[in-house]
């Protein structure tokens, strides 16, 4: 079987158009662009670099967060490029992917699907950061998910109590997040090429639920 990687920016493409929230993003072939997306958008803005050989942006320094004005976008840009230049000399790069930051204080949860062998396509869904890097806090699915799926999902979740909001911080919207969740399951049922599907972060508000960062791999005829 032969696949292709989707980039952020296409993947976020997709889901928006299976009706799944995402933050907006566009690529930028050039820092002239680049500064042009972050006026419509709005600034403060993320800069992320955009790389078929590229898997982890953070691990290349491809990453800028929180870039406040034409200028900064600008050098953004340069450096993201060089970055992955000095780091790793021989990757193509697309360009730069520029996206408005995502609110502070939302809860980071990860979804995710693969393909068992056996049995199809899988949902996983977990808390992100520490919790699913060290913890492996991650509760599974079989696709198609019904409501009561992605309701028991998020319940299995050893740090669900998070969810419900701790140490006075509020709860999120736990029926944004099974919608979601919902989403993804029937994008992949009207979508079987999708091998892989990784919304990380999704980042959890008292009134919503957006996926912030998004990758896919897809098969492909030969």
């Amino acid at each position: 079987m032969v696949t292709r990687a989707l980039n952020e920016v296409e993947t976020k493409q997709m889901l928006g158009a299976a009706g799944i929230a995402v933050t907006p993003c566009e690529l930028a072939r050039d820092a002239k662009a680049a500064r042009a997306a972050a006026e419509r958008m709005g600034y403060p803005v993320a800069l992320k670099i955009v790389s078929p050989d590229v898997v982890h942006k953070s691990d290349v320094d491809g990453v800028r967060l929180g870039v406040a004005t034409g200028t900064a976008v600008r050098r953004a840009f340069d450096e993201l490029v060089a970055a992955v230049r000095a780091r790793q000399p021989d990757a193509h790069i697309d360009g730069v992917a520029v996206q408005p930051m995502a609110p502070p204080g939302g809860v980071e949860v990860i979804v995710g699907v693969s393909v068992d062998p056996q049995f199809g396509h899988v949902l996983m869904c977990g808390l992100g950061g520490l919790l699913v890097e060290v913890l492996g806090d991650v509760a599974f699915r079989l696709v198609p998910l019904a409501p009561r799926d992605a309701r028991a999902l998020l319940a299995e979740l050893r740090g669900a109590a998070v969810l419900h909001g701790v140490r006075g911080r509020p709860g999120v919207s736990l029926p944004a997040l099974e919608a979601l969740l919902l989403g993804v399951s029937a994008l992949v049922e009207r979508r079987p090429d999708i091998r892989e599907l990784d919304l990380n972060p999704v980042l959890a508000y008292p009134d919503r639920a957006i996926a912030v960062d998004a990758r896919a791999l897809v098969a492909v005829e030969a």
